[in-house]
């Protein structure tokens, strides 16, 4: 009989760990929506900065483990396309070998998002370097600011 602990309920208690659960889903769904989405279905996006200046937007793309040549971007109509596909090694080519452990996982992803203004795709220029891809991407010349000098007379 020493072994059985009595619980009693407590409401007070439970709803405040509810109340936890609940901010706790709702930071998730509100500050981080997209790690949130694609946990749930199994899916790895990787983490993007995009910046606009005057002359271009600048693009990082955080692809550690990726190879450049595993890694595709393409703009049409203004919507700039990051793929990737990370395809698993191939099975040993020694006939006795056997895995104890395979956890590197093949693996995919597909980020697209529009650009706000219009862009020089054929200008565009893509640098990968310890695993993060950076991209620039010229504005169409419509697009950029002018400034206009005023005369004095």
């Amino acid at each position: 009989m020493a072994g059985l602990v009595r619980r009693t309920w407590d409401p007070a208690g439970e709803m405040l760990a509810l109340s936890e659960a609940m901010d706790q889903l709702l930071r998730n769904a509100f500050i981080r929506p997209s790690r949130w989405l694609f946990e749930e279905f199994g899916a790895e996006v990787p983490p993007m900065d995009v910046v606009e200046t005057p002359e271009a937007f600048l693009v990082k793309a955080a692809l550690p483990g990726w190879k450049p040549e595993d890694v595709e971007v393409t703009i049409e109509n203004g919507q700039l396309t990051i793929k990737g596909e990370w395809k698993r090694e191939s099975e040993t080519k020694d006939d006795k070998a056997q895995w104890h452990r395979r956890e590197i996982r093949q693996s995919s992803f597909v980020r697209s998002f529009v650009l706000p203004t219009e862009v020089e795709a054929e200008k565009a220029k893509a640098h990968f370097e310890n695993g993060v891809l950076t991209l620039t991407i010229p504005k169409s010349e419509v697009v950029k600011p002018k400034q206009i000098k005023i005369e004095v007379k």
